[in-house]
């Protein structure tokens, strides 16, 4: 395993979904004092705006919770993970005029 493998740590997993929840709740705030402005003006189409309006005031608290309780999948359930165990290996490339290329050393703390 090497370092840039390791995952995000909890505590900025917990911090990006808090931050995932504050814009989408400030986003339905926006949205009721967009509808509260457009009844006082009276726009045309009035109506449609105010049904987008209450439609993302009802919506975006259901999408923000569940944003906020999901993390991230497992190593083991991405698609790339599995792509990248089903891809043949690739040869190794030739060697330049400057010199034998080297693969980059791995410490695995297992072995």
């Amino acid at each position: 395993m090497v370092i840039t493998d390791a995952e995000v740590s909890q505590d900025d997993q917990l911090r990006a979904r808090q931050i995932k929840y504050l814009i989408m709740m400030s986003i339905r705030a926006l949205a009721l004092i967009l509808a509260a402005i457009l009844v006082t003006v009276r726009p045309p189409l009035l109506a449609l705006w105010l049904i987008l309006c209450v439609a993302a005031m009802v919506l975006l608290p259901w999408l923000a919770v569940l944003l906020a309780n999901d993390r991230p999948p497992k190593e083991q359930h991405r698609l790339s993970h599995k792509l990248h165990h089903a891809a043949p290996r690739a040869e190794k490339p030739p060697q330049t005029s400057i010199g034998p290329t080297r693969e980059p050393t791995v410490i695995d703390a297992e072995e």
